[in-house]
C-alpha cells in the first residue's frame, strides 16, 4: 500500500498485485491525491495525472472511489491549469450519452455523472455557458436511468446547480419539471435525492415558492406516502425550507422580480391539508372536509410533523418568540380537528405530533426567557379552551351529538397544551418560578380547573402537569398536596372532581421520589386514613371513589417503606375485605347484583391489586414472609375468580370487558413481581389464562405485543429497521411501526402510570392501549412462571402453539405467531436467567418444530425472533448434539434454497447460534459457517441476504474471538470489495459492514500491523455510524493508524450532523480521543474552524466552531441535546479536556465557564457595563451561534440551566486541577513576578475576582441546582485562597476585599423560603468564611455572622413549629447544618486564639459567646440523638417512640445520613467547652474523655472564679466516677485500634490512654490523701489496683484492659516482642530496625504510658505486672537502641530510659512486704540489658550509648539493691570497658560521662569497684594519646571529656593521696602541649587539644599548690616544657592574657549535653 503514495499512479506496482486487491490500490492512491494536491505545484505532471484520472471514469469504479476521483479531478483543474476542463467535460457528457444499458457499463456512467457534478460545483461560472448543454444532457439521460443512475444524476444536477447559483436561471424551469415527477419514485434513495435537488433549486427559482407552491406542498404530501425515514427526513427539509422562503424570502431573490409574498395563514393551512388529508387533493370547502371519509397516511403525518419542525427552525427562534401565539393557536387546532381524530389511536398518534411540533421548537430554539413567555400563551390558550368548553356545555343540552363532539376535540387540545406546558416547565427547572408566581398569568389555577373537565384524558394531563410543576419547583409540592385534599373534601359530591383532584395527588406524590427534599409524613398519612375510612363506611361508593381510593394508596406506597411500614396492618385487611373470603363466596356473590354493582366491585379489585403491586414494587424491604403469605389470599382469590368472569360477562353485558381486562392486567403485573414459589398451586389455572390472552383465544381483534422488539437482541435491530428508534424523531416515529398500537401510548389507558417511575429516556409515561397491555403483562409473566413447569406441561403448551399457529389464517396468523414467539422467547430468556434446562427430548422436538417454522417465515420480525429462539434454546439446552443438528439444519437448508426468506432467517440461525453457544461450544461448525456466510454475502442480486449473512459474521466473529484468526484475510478482502462496491442507498448493508469490520479488529486487537491501515481511509469516507465506532477501536490498538488530522474535523462536522445516532457516535468517539489525545483534538478542531473561515470555497462547513473552539461548541450541544447518553458524553469529554488542558489554557476555560454563567442574567445580546472593555477582544454574540447559521437575526439560545450547573461544576474542578499542577497557582508574588517573566502564563489567583463573580453569580441564580453549585464553588475558592497574602498590604489576606460578594452570596440562601439542602450549604460556607480568618475585624465579620444566628433561631423553635414544606429529614439537615457550622466557628476561633496566646480583646470568641449557653444544649441533645441511632438494628425497639431531638421516627434511615456527616465537629466543640467550663454541668459524665485537659479556663462572663487544683481533679474525676466507663472506653479504643490501621488514629489513641491513666492516678492519690487525713497508715497497701493480694481481674480491672491495648501497638510496630513469634520455628531472627517517624513516636508514647501503670496498682498488684511492663520496656530498648548518623537518640529508646528511671524511682522500693520480689526484679532487669547490650556479630549498629545509659540508670538509681553482686558488677565493668575501648570517639566520650556519674555516685560501696577497675585502663588511654594526638573534633571532646573525669577522681581523693594521683594526671596534660616551634604549623584540633592541656594546667596548680609543686619538682623536663608553653601563649597574645586573668576562671561545664537529661 506505501506503493499507492506517489503523486502519479504507480502503474508498475498496480499491474503487479493481483486483480482483486487492484481497486483497493488505486483508492488509497486517490485517497492520497486529495490530501495532497491541495499542497503541491502540479504544473508539470498535470497531462499526464489527467490523464490518469480520466482513464480511472472508464475502469467501471465504485461508490467511493467515483466520489473521490471526482473531487480530485476538480480540484486539480481549480488550482491547475483549465486548458483541458471542456474536453475532459465532453468525454464525460459522451459517456452519459452512450447508449450502452448493460450493469457492467453503469459504473462508468456514474463516474461520469459524478465527475460534471464535481466539475460545476467547484469551478461553477468558470465553466461559462456550457451548462444548458450539460444540463439537458443529464435531464436526457435521467429519464433513461435506472434507479441508481437517476439518484446519481440528480445529486449531480444538484452540485451543478449549487456551484452555478443564479447563473443557470434558464434551465431552472426544465429541472424542475423533469424531478417533481420522481419525487414519487418506487426507490426511496431516488426520493431522497429528487428531495435535496429540489432543495438546492429553491435557493434561487423563486417560481418553487410563490406560483407551484401548492403543487410544491401537494408533491411533497404524494412523497411521503409509503416512504421510509430517510424520505421523511428529506422531503420534511425540503417541505418546510420551502414553506419558510416563502414566508421570509432570500434578499437577492426578492429583489429580482418583484413577488407577491405568502402570508403566514396561507402557509400553515397549506402545511395543515397535509396534516389532515395527507395527499389527496385540496380541500375546497370545510363541508366536504367533514363528509370525506378516509384516514390519512401516518407516514405523510409524521413527514409534514417533521416539515413544521423544519419550518420554524429555519425561520429561527425570533421569529417563533414574536409569533408563538399563531403558531400555536395553529397547531392545536390540528388536534381538535375531527379528522385528526377519527379512532381514539389516531388522536393519539396526532398529538404525539402535536406534542413533538412544540417540544421540537419550543424546547429547542427559544432561550429561558421565551420559554416562560411562551408558557404564559399555553396557560392563556388552556384557560381559554376551558372557557369555550364551558359555553359548550350549555349548548349540550340543546345538542348532544355537537356538545359531545366538541368535549372529545377539546380533550386532545387540553392535552397536547398541557403536556407541553409540563415539559416546559420541567425543562425550565426552578427558573420557571416566574411562570408559576405571577398573579396574572395564574398557572396553577388554570391547570387545576382542568382536574374538572369531563374528559378522564385532560384530567390525567393536568395533574401530570402539576407533578411537573412540583417536581420542578418542590416549594410547591405541599401546598399543591393540601389544596388538592381540601377540595376532594369539599367537592365531595361531582364525580369529575374526586377523579379529577385524586389524579392530581396521585400524580404529586409519585413525584416526591424525585425532590430529594421530599414532603411532610403526616401529609401522606392523613389522605391515607381518611380514605381507607370512607372505603370501609359506604359500601355504595360510586365507581369514581373507589378508583381514587386505591389510586391513591397506591401513590401512596411509592412514598416508601418508612411511611408505608405504620399503615400495613390496616392495608393488608382492607385488601382481604375486597375479595370473597372462600369460595362459597364467590359463587354466592355470582347469582347477586347488577350490571352496575358489578362494573364498581371489579374496577375496585383492580384497583386493589394495583396498590398491592405498588407496595410490592417500592416497598421491597417490608415484603417479609408473612406479609407475602397474607397477600396471597386476596391474589389467589382473584385467580379464581378470573374463570367466573366470562359467565358474569355474558349475563351483564360486553361493557364489563374492559373492566375485566384491566383486572386481569393488574393480577399478570403484581404476579410477575413475586417470587412464582408463592403461587406454586394455581400455576396450573394461571397458565390457561396467560395462553389464552396471548394466543388471542377470546379475542377477536388480532392484537400483537409489543414486547418483541425489546426480547430481541438489541444488535438486531438493523435487520428489523428499528434502529429508528434512535432518532431524534423516535417519540413520532414510533407511530409507523408494525405492532399493535405502537407508539400509541398515553396516560388515559392505564391512570396508576400517573404515580409510578417514568421509564428511563421517556419524558412522559406512555402506557399502551389496555388490549396491548394485557397481551404484554401475560408474554412477560408467561416467562418468569414457565421456568417452573413441569416438562409433561411445557410439552402440552408448545404443542398447543403449534395447533394455534396452524388453525389461525392471514393476518390472524401472524399476529398469533408473534404473540407466541414472543412468550416463547421470554420463557427462554427465563431459562437462562434461572439457570434452568429446557427439559427431555420430545419438549425439545416440538420447541425446535416451532422455531424452525418461523425460520422462513415473510415477516422479518419474526424471522428475527426465531433466530434469537434458536441461539437462546442452544444455550438452555447445551449440548453439542443438539447444536451440531440445529445447524447441520440450516446449512442443508442454505445450500438449496434459492429465496430471499429462507436464506436470511437461515443465516441469522447461524449467528444467533454462535452468540449463544460461545466461540468455543461452536467452534467445530465455524469453518461451514464462514464460508456459506461469506458466500451468501457477495450475492448482490439481493442487499436484503447481503445484510443478514454480514449481520451474522460479525456475530460469530464477535463470538468467536481469536478463534477467527484462520478466516481474517477473506473476510477482510471480502469486506473491502463491498465497501468500494455496494452503493451508498443501502445503508443496511454498510452499517453491518462497519460493524464486521469493527469486530474483527477487535478479534486481532493489539496484533494490528497495518493490515487494516487502509480500510480506516475507506471508512472515514462511508460515514455511517458503525464506521465511527471501528476507528475508535482501531485508535484504541494502533494509534498510528488513525489520522486525527482527518478523523478529528470529519466528527466535527457530525456533531451538526441531523441524525442523533451520527452525533452520539461522533460524541463517543471525541470522548474516547480526548481521554489520550485532547489538545491534539481541540488544535484540529479550531484549524477546521479556520480552514473554514479561509476557503473561499463555494461548499460551506456547516460548523459553528467559533474562537471557543469545540469545547464551545459541545457547551452549546449541552443545551440542545436531551438525549442523556449523548450529554453524558459531552460532560466526559469536557471533563477530559478540561483535565489536560485546564491548567495551561486557564483563561480560555474560565472565559468559557464565564461566558457560560453570565449568560443567566442577559440573553447574550447585551452584557454587563463592565465588561465593555472587553468588548473588542470578542463579541458575545459570537459564542453560540445556531446551528451553523450565519444569519444574524436568530439569536442564539443563552446557556440553560442544566449547562450552567455544568460549567460551575468545571470551575470546582479547574481550581482542583491548578492546586495539583502548582502551588504558584494560589500565591500573588509569585504569580506577579511569574508573569512578569513569562507574560504568557497564565495563575490562577490573577483571575481570583472572576471566579468570585462567577460563584456569585451561580450562588444567587433562580435554579436551586446553580445555587448548589455555587456555594460549592465559593467555599472551595474561601479554602483555597485563605491564607493566601495580599503584597501590598502585609498582614492583610486577598480575599478580604470581597467580602462583601460573599456576604451577598451567602444572604439569600437564609430567606425563609429556601430549600434546605441550600441553606444547609450556605452554613457549611459561612462557617469556612469566618473560620478562614480571612477577616478579623468583627464589625465586618457581623453580616455573615448574623445570617448563622438568624437561623441559630430557627433550630430553636424546635420541632412541631410553623407550616412545613419538605419532610422532616430536610428539616434535620437544615438543624444540623446550622450546628454543624456553629461547631465549626467555634473550634476554628479557639485554635487561632490559642495561636496567639493571648486573648485579643475583639477575639472571635466573643461572636460565640453569647450564644454559647444555648449551643450547648443544642449540641449535648444532637449528641444524644446520634448515640442513640447509632445502635445496632436489635435495639431499636428502646429509641424514643417521638424521635429525638431532631428527627422523627419515620425518616431514621434518612436522619442518620445527616446525623452521620456532622457529629465530628460538634463533639469536638463540646469537649472544649466543657473542659473550658469545668465541666460544670454535672451531668455531663457520660461524654467521650477525649477532652485536652489543657486548654485555657476562658473566663466565663463575672464569675470567673479561677478553680483550685483540687477543684480541677475533681471535674476531672466526674468523667472516672465510673470505674465502668473507663473500662467501657479502654474496650472501645483497642476495638478501634483492630479496625483503623491510620497511624494518626492510633496517635490519638495513646493521648486517650494516657488522659485516662493521669485521672485513675489523680483518683488513687486523692484516696490517699483522705485515706491518712483519717490517720489510717496501715491500710496503705490495700488501695490501688491488686489489693493484698495482687490479683488483677480481667474485664473488672483498668490496669489489665490498658495493658492489652499497649501490647497490641508495641507487638503491632515491634513484632519482635512477641516470644512466640520467636520461639516459632519459621522464625527468622529480625534486625532492629530504625522505626518510621510516626511509628517511633507511637512506640515512645505507649513506652511512657506503661512505665505509669504499675503507680494505679497496689504494691502486690505492682509486683503482678511489673516483670511484664519491665520485659516490654527493655525489649523496646533492645529492639530500637541503633546507631544513627547523627547521634540523636531515637525517640522509643528516650522513652525506654525516661520509664526505666520512673518505674526504679518509683516509691515501691521503699515497701517492706514486696523488697525481696522488687530486688529480684531489679536485678533481672539489670541482667537483660547486659545481655542485650553484649556485643554480637548479628547487631553491629547496635547504639551501645543508650545501652550504657540504661546500666548507668540502674546503678544510679538502685544502687542498694545492686551493690555486691559480683555477677552484675562484672557485666557492667565489661560493658564500660568495651566502650572504653570502642573506637568511636563518640562512645568513648559518652562513656567517660556515664562513668563520672558512677564515680561520683553517694554511695561509696557502689562506686569504689568502679573507680579500682576502670581508672587504670583510662589513664592508659590518656597517656596514649601523647603519641596518637586527636584528627577529630569527636576524637579531641573524648580526651577532654577523660581528663575531667580524672580531674574529678583528683578532686575525690584523700589529702594524703593527692601527689599519687596529680604524678598521673599533670605529666599526661603536659604531654599535651606543643612546642613553641611546632604550634605555628600544627593543625586545628591539635591546637585545641594544646590550649585545653594549658589552661587545664594553669586551673589546677592554683587549686593543689603544695602536691602541684612536688609533682612538677620531680620532673624538671616537666617544668621547661609547661614554661616555654606558657611564654609562648603570653608573647602570642598579652591582652587576651591580661583580660583572661582579670576573670576569675570558671570550671567550663561539659560539652555534650544529653539530649534528654535521665539523672
Amino acid at each position: 500500500m506505501e506503493l499507492a503514495h506517489s503523486l502519479l499512479l504507480n502503474e508498475d506496482a498496480l499491474a503487479q498485485i493481483t486483480e482483486a486487491k487492484r481497486p483497493v490500490f488505486i483508492f488509497e492512491w486517490l485517497r492520497f491525491l486529495d490530501k495532497v494536491l491541495v499542497a503541491v505545484d502540479v504544473k508539470e505532471k498535470q497531462k499526464k495525472l489527467v490523464e490518469q484520472l480520466t482513464g480511472l471514469i472508464s475502469s467501471a469504479p465504485g461508490p467511493p472511489t467515483r466520489k473521490l476521483l471526482a473531487k480530485n479531478l476538480a480540484t486539480l483543474y481549480s488550482i491547475g491549469d483549465t486548458f483541458t476542463v471542456f474536453q475532459t467535460l465532453d468525454k464525460c457528457n459522451e459517456i452519459i450519452k452512450s447508449k450502452d444499458d448493460t450493469p457492467a457499463y453503469l459504473p462508468t456512467k456514474l463516474a461520469a455523472v459524478a465527475c460534471v457534478g464535481a466539475f460545476y460545483e467547484k469551478m461553477g461560472r468558470m465553466l461559462g455557458s456550457s451548462f444548458p448543454d450539460t444540463i439537458n444532457n443529464l435531464l436526457k439521460a435521467l429519464k433513461s436511468a435506472e434507479s441508481q443512475g437517476r439518484g446519481e444524476i440528480l445529486l449531480s444536477l444538484q452540485k451543478v446547480l449549487s456551484g452555478l447559483g443564479g447563473a443557470a436561471a434558464s434551465c431552472h424551469r426544465d429541472i424542475y419539471k423533469n424531478a417533481r415527477s420522481l419525487l414519487t419514485d418506487r426507490s426511496m434513495a431516488v426520493r431522497c435525492a429528487v428531495a435535496k435537488c429540489l432543495l438546492e433549486l429553491q435557493n434561487e427559482a423563486v417560481f418553487m415558492w410563490t406560483t407551484e407552491l401548492e403543487n410544491m406542498a401537494t408533491l411533497c404530501f404524494k412523497a411521503l406516502e409509503g416512504s421510509n425515514y430517510g424520505v421523511r427526513v428529506a422531503v420534511a427539509k425540503l417541505l418546510g425550507t420551502v414553506m419558510a422562503t416563502a414566508l421570509m424570502p432570500k434578499q437577492a431573490a426578492v429583489m429580482r422580480q418583484n413577488v407577491k409574498r405568502a402570508t403566514l395563514e396561507e402557509v400553515l393551512e397549506l402545511m395543515a391539508t397535509g396534516f389532515l388529508r395527507g395527499g389527496s387533493g385540496f380541500l375546497k370547502s370545510g363541508g366536504e372536509m367533514l363528509k370525506g371519509g378516509g384516514s390519512v397516511s401516518r407516514e405523510v403525518r409524521v413527514g409534514v410533523t417533521q416539515a413544521y419542525v423544519v419550518f420554524v427552525t429555519t425561520l429561527g427562534g425570533q421569529w417563533l418568540e414574536r409569533n408563538f401565539a399563531t403558531f400555536l393557536s395553529h397547531v392545536l387546532d390540528l388536534v381538535s380537528h375531527p379528522r385528526a381524530t377519527q379512532t381514539h389511536v389516531e388522536a393519539v398518534y396526532s398529538r404525539r405530533c402535536v406534542s413533538f411540533m412544540l417540544r421540537a421548537t419550543l424546547g429547542g430554539l427559544l432561550g429561558e426567557k421565551a420559554q416562560i413567555a411562551a408558557g404564559k400563551e399555553i396557560c392563556q390558550a388552556i384557560s381559554k379552551q376551558m372557557r369555550d368548553d364551558s359555553y359548550s356545555d350549555l349548548l349540550c343540552n340543546l345538542d348532544t351529538v355537537a356538545g359531545a363532539a366538541d368535549v372529545s376535540a377539546s380533550q386532545h387540545v387540553m392535552v397536547c397544551a398541557l403536556k407541553e406546558l409540563g415539559s416546559l416547565v420541567q425543562s425550565l427547572s426552578a427558573t420557571a418560578s416566574p411562570l408559576i408566581q405571577e398573579p396574572s398569568v395564574g398557572l396553577l389555577e388554570t391547570v387545576t380547573s382542568v382536574l374538572l373537565h369531563p374528559s378522564m384524558a385532560a384530567r390525567l394531563a393536568a395533574a401530570w402537569c402539576l407533578r411537573c410543576v412540583a417536581v420542578a419547583l418542590p416549594y410547591q409540592l405541599t401546598p399543591l398536596l393540601d389544596r388538592c385534599a381540601e377540595r376532594i373534601n369539599n367537592l365531595k359530591s361531582s364525580p369529575e372532581a374526586v377523579s379529577g383532584y385524586s389524579f392530581a395527588m396521585a400524580a404529586l406524590l409519585g413525584g416526591v421520589h424525585q425532590c430529594p427534599l421530599g414532603i411532610p409524613h403526616s401529609k401522606g398519612k392523613v389522605i391515607a386514613e381518611d380514605l381507607l375510612r370512607t372505603a370501609a363506611q359506604n359500601s355504595r361508593l360510586s365507581l369514581q371513589r373507589t378508583q381514587a381510593g386505591w389510586l391513591l394508596l397506591g401513590a401512596l406506597m411509592t412514598l416508601g417503606p418508612s411511611l408505608v411500614r405504620y399503615h400495613l396492618p390496616k392495608m393488608l385487611l382492607l385488601w382481604r375485605n375486597v375479595f370473597p373470603r372462600s369460595q362459597k363466596e364467590l359463587e354466592a356473590e355470582k347469582a347477586r347484583g347488577d350490571s352496575f354493582t358489578w362494573q364498581v366491585t371489579l374496577e375496585g379489585r383492580a384497583g386493589a391489586l394495583c396498590a398491592m403491586r405498588s407496595f410490592v414494587a417500592h416497598c421491597p424491604e417490608l415484603l417479609t414472609e408473612d406479609v407475602i403469605r397474607r397477600l396471597m389470599t386476596p391474589i389467589e382469590c382473584a385467580m379464581t375468580m378470573m374463570s367466573h368472569v366470562p359467565a358474569i360477562i355474558k349475563v351483564h353485558g360486553a361493557h364489563l370487558k374492559a373492566s375485566a381486562a384491566m383486572v386481569r392486567l393488574r393480577l399478570y403485573d403484581i404476579l410477575a413481581l413475586l417470587p412464582p414459589k408463592t403461587y406454586e398451586g394455581s400455576f396450573n389455572a394461571l397458565l390457561r389464562e396467560l395462553v389464552a390472552e396471548f394466543t388471542l383465544t377470546d379475542n377477536s381483534a388480532n392484537t400483537t405485543t409489543s414486547l418483541l422488539r425489546s426480547l430481541c437482541h438489541y444488535d438486531d435491530s438493523v435487520l428489523m429497521g428499528s434502529w429508528l428508534q434512535e432518532t431524534d424523531h423516535k417519540s413520532i416515529e414510533d407511530q409507523l411501526q408494525p405492532n399493535s398500537a405502537s407508539g400509541s401510548g398515553a396516560l388515559e389507558h392505564d391512570p396508576s402510570s400517573i404515580y409510578l417511575r417514568v421509564p428511563i429516556g421517556e419524558a412522559i409515561p406512555g402506557p399502551l392501549p389496555l388490549g396491548v397491555s394485557v397481551i404484554d403483562a401475560s408474554v412477560a409473566l408467561f416467562g418468569v412462571v414457565f421456568p417452573h413447569v413441569s416438562f409433561k406441561h411445557r410439552l402440552q403448551m408448545l404443542d398447543h402453539f403449534a395447533e394455534c399457529i396452524k388453525q389461525a389464517k392471514g393476518v390472524r396468523q401472524q399476529a398469533v405467531q408473534l404473540n407466541i414467539f414472543t412468550a416463547v422467547l421470554s420463557a427462554l430468556k427465563g431459562l437462562a436467567e434461572n439457570k434452568s434446562t429446557l427439559g427431555p427430548e420430545e419438549v425439545r422436538k416440538s420447541a425446535l418444530a416451532l422455531v424452525m417454522g418461523a425460520l422462513d417465515n415473510p415477516n422479518p420480525i419474526l424471522r428475527c425472533a426465531a433466530g434469537e429462539a434458536l441461539g437462546r434454546m442452544a444455550q438452555v439446552v447445551g449440548e453439542a448434539t443438539f447444536i451440531a443438528r440445529m445447524a447441520q439444519t440450516s446449512f442443508d437448508k442454505l445450500k438449496s434454497a434459492r429465496d430471499v426468506v429462507s436464506r436470511t432467517g437461515h443465516s441469522l440461525a447461524l449467528g444467533c447460534l454462535h452468540r449463544y453457544v460461545g466461540g468455543i461450544g461452536s467452534g467445530q461448525h465455524l469453518k461451514t459457517s464462514v464460508s456459506i456466510l461469506l458466500a451468501l454475502a457477495q450475492d448482490g442480486s439481493s442487499h436484503e441476504v447481503q445484510t443478514w449473512a454480514l449481520h451474522s459474521l460479525a456475530l460469530i466473529v464477535d463470538s468467536s474471538g481469536p478463534m477467527y484468526r484462520g478466516y481474517v484475510e477473506p473476510t477482510l478482502s471480502l469486506v473491502l470489495t463491498l465497501l468500494l462496491t455496494v452503493p451508498p442507498s443501502h445503508t443496511e448493508v454498510h452499517q453491518c459492514l462497519g460493524r464486521c469490520l469493527g469486530a474483527l479488529i477487535t478479534t486481532v486487537g493489539p496484533e494490528l500491523q497495518g493490515k487494516f491501515c487502509y480500510s480506516g481511509g475507506l471508512l472515514s469516507t462511508v460515514s455511517t455510524i458503525p464506521a465511527i465506532s471501528c476507528l475508535q477501536q482501531l485508535h484504541m490498538f494502533a494509534p498510528r493508524h488513525v489520522n486525527l488530522s482527518s478523523l478529528v474535523p470529519c466528527l466535527c462536522v457530525h456533531l451538526c450532523s441531523s441524525h442523533l445516532l451520527l452525533r452520539r457516535a461522533a460524541v463517543a468517539c471525541l470522548r474516547q480521543l480526548a481521554q489520550r489525545e485532547a489538545a491534539e483534538v481541540c488544535e484540529y478542531a479550531m484549524s477546521l474552524a479556520k480552514r473554514a473561515g479561509d476557503s473561499k470555497d463555494s461548499t460551506p462547513i456547516n460548523l459553528n466552531i467559533t474562537e471557543t473552539g469545540l469545547e464551545g461548541v459541545l457547551f452549546g450541544m449541552l443545551d440542545r441535546e436531551t438525549d442523556r447518553k449523548l450529554c453524558s458524553d459531552i460532560h466526559d469529554t469536557l471533563g477530559h479536556m478540561l483535565s489536560s488542558l485546564a491548567v495551561e489554557k486557564l483563561s480560555h476555560w474560565l472565559k468559557l465557564c464565564k461566558d457560560v454563567l453570565a449568560a443567566t442574567t442577559e440573553d447574550f445580546t447585551c452584557q454587563d457595563e463592565e465588561d465593555s472593555e472587553k468588548k473588542d477582544e470578542m463579541d458575545d454574540d459570537t459564542m453560540f451561534t445556531g446551528l451553523g447559521e450565519d444569519d444574524k437575526s436568530k439569536p442564539s439560545v443563552a446557556p440553560r440551566w442544566v449547562t450552567r450547573v455544568f460549567a460551575a461544576d468545571c470551575l470546582c474542578r479547574i481550581i482542583l486541577l491548578c492546586e495539583n499542577a502548582d502551588k504558584t497557582h494560589f500565591d500573588l508574588a509569585a504569580a506577579r513576578s511569574a508573569q512578569t517573566k513569562n507574560p504568557k502564563g497564565d495563575l490562577l489567583v490573577l483571575h481570583l475576582s472572576d471566579l468570585i463573580r462567577m460563584a456569585f453569580m451561580a450562588a444567587t441564580d433562580h435554579s436551586n441546582q446553580l445555587r448548589m453549585a455555587g456555594l460549592q464553588a465559593l467555599e472551595d475558592i474561601i479554602k483555597k485562597f485563605a491564607s493566601v497574602p495580599e503584597p501590598e498590604f502585609p498582614g492583610h489576606v486577598i480575599l478580604e476585599q470581597y467580602q462583601a460578594n460573599v456576604g451577598a452570596a451567602l444572604r439569600p440562601a437564609f430567606s425563609p423560603d429556601t430549600p434546605s439542602d441550600i441553606t444547609a450549604k450556605a452554613c457549611q460556607v459561612c462557617s469556612t468564611w469566618i473560620g478562614s480568618g480571612v477577616v478579623s475585624d468583627l464589625n465586618d465579620l457581623r453580616r455573615v455572622h448574623n445570617l448563622l444566628v438568624s437561623s441559630l433561631d430557627k433550630v430553636q423553635a424546635g420541632k412541631g413549629s410553623s407550616s412545613q414544606l419538605y419532610s422532616e429529614s430536610a428539616t434535620t439537615m437544615e438543624k444540623l447544618a446550622v450546628l454543624k457550622a456553629w461547631a465549626e466557628v467555634r473550634l476554628k476561633t479557639l485554635i487561632r486564639d490559642l495561636g496567639a496566646n493571648v486573648l485579643p480583646p475583639d477575639s472571635l470568641i466573643t461572636l460565640v459567646q453569647p450564644e454559647l449557653p444555648s449551643l450547648s444544649r443544642l449540641w449535648l441533645a444532637m449528641l444524644r440523638d446520634y448515640a442513640l441511632l447509632t445502635l445496632p438494628a436489635e435495639f431499636s425497639s428502646q429509641l424514643p417512640p417521638d424521635g429525638g431531638a431532631f428527627y422523627t421516627p419515620e425518616t431514621i434511615d434518612t436522619a442518620r445520613l445527616h446525623y452521620r456527616s456532622s457529629w465530628a465537629p460538634v463533639l469536638h466543640a463540646v469537649a472544649l467547652w466543657l473542659s473550658s467550663t469545668g465541666f460544670g454541668a454535672g451531668e455531663e459524665k457520660e461524654k467521650d474523655s477525649s477532652t485536652p485537659s489543657k486548654a485555657p479556663a476562658l473566663p466565663q462572663g463575672a464569675s470567673s472564679t479561677t478553680k483550685t487544683f483540687e477543684e480541677s481533679v475533681k471535674d476531672r474525676m466526674h468523667l472516672m466516677l465510673g470505674k465502668d466507663i473507663q473500662m467501657e472506653l479502654l474496650n472501645v479504643l483497642h476495638r478501634l485500634l483492630l479496625t483503623r490501621d491510620p497511624p494518626a488514629v492510633q496517635l490519638q489513641v495513646t493521648a486517650v490512654v494516657q488522659e485516662t491513666i493521669r485521672a485513675a492516678q489523680d483518683h488513687l492519690q486523692r484516696q490517699r490523701t483522705s485515706k491518712e487525713e483519717e490517720g489510717e497508715k496501715d491500710s496503705q497497701p490495700s488501695l490501688g489496683e491488686g489489693g493484698e493480694s495482687g490479683e488483677l481481674v480481667p474485664g473488672k480491672s483498668l490496669v489489665f484492659a490498658a495493658m492489652e491495648l499497649l501490647v497490641f501497638i508495641l507487638v503491632r510496630h515491634l513484632p519482635q516482642l512477641n516470644t512466640r513469634v520467636k520461639e516459632s520455628p519459621s522464625h527468622a531472627p529480625l534486625r532492629p530496625r530504625r522505626l518510621p517517624e510516626e511509628s517511633a513516636r507511637l512506640v515512645a508514647n505507649t513506652v511512657s504510658i506503661l512505665a505509669e501503670l504499675p503507680s494505679l496498682c497496689s504494691p502486690a498488684g505492682s509486683m503482678t505486672i511489673l516483670p511484664t511492663v519491665l520485659f516490654l520496656i527493655t525489649g523496646v530498648l533492645r529492639e530500637t537502641a541503633v546507631k544513627t548518623s547523627d547521634s540523636s537518640v531515637p525517640m522509643p529508646v528516650s522513652a525506654a530510659l525516661q520509664g526505666i528511671k520512673t518505674i526504679i524511682t518509683s516509691p515501691l522500693a521503699r515497701v517492706e512486704s514486696t523488697q525481696k520480689q522488687w530486688t529480684g526484679l531489679v536485678r533481672s532487669s539489670l541482667a537483660s540489658v547486659l545481655e542485650y547490650s553484649q556485643p554480637d556479630e548479628s547487631r553491629p549498629d547496635m547504639d551501645e550509648v543508650s545501652m550504657l545509659t540504661a546500666i548507668t540508670l540502674f546503678l544510679l538509681s538502685a544502687s542498694n539493691e545492686l551493690v555486691g553482686v559480683t555477677v552484675l558488677q562484672r557485666g557492667c565493668m565489661d560493658r564500660f570497658r568495651n566502650a572504653l575501648n570502642s573506637s568511636d570517639p563518640w562512645v568513648q566520650a559518652r562513656c567517660y560521662q556515664l562513668l563520672l556519674s558512677v564515680f561520683q555516685h553517694s554511695s561509696r560501696a557502689l562506686s569504689t569497684p568502679y573507680i579500682h577497675a576502670l581508672a587504670p585502663l583510662m589513664v592508659e588511654k590518656l597517656k596514649a594519646v601523647e603519641r596518637s594526638r586527636p584528627g577529630t573534633a569527636a576524637e579531641l571532646q573524648a580526651v577532654q571529656e577523660g581528663i575531667r573525669v580524672l580531674e574529678n577522681l583528683v578532686g575525690m581523693g584523700e589529702e594524703k593521696n593527692r601527689v599519687q594521683l596529680l604524678a598521673l594526671l599533670v605529666p599526661t596534660l603536659i604531654s599535651y602541649l606543643l612546642d613553641e616551634n611546632a604550634i605555628s604549623s600544627a593543625p586545628q584540633v591539635s591546637k585545641g587539644l594544646h590550649d585545653f592541656a594549658l589552661q587545664n594546667l594553669m586551673r589546677i596548680g592554683p587549686l593543689y599548690p603544695a602536691a602541684f609543686k612536688t609533682v612538677i619538682g620531680a620532673a624538671p623536663e616537666l617544668k621547661t616544657r609547661l614554661e616555654s608553653a606558657i611564654r609562648a601563649s603570653q608573647a602570642s597574645s598579652k591582652a587576651k592574657a591580661a583580660a583572661r586573668q582579670a576573670q576569675p576562671t570558671v570550671q567550663t561545664a561539659p560539652t555534650i549535653k544529653l539530649k534528654t537529661s535521665f539523672f
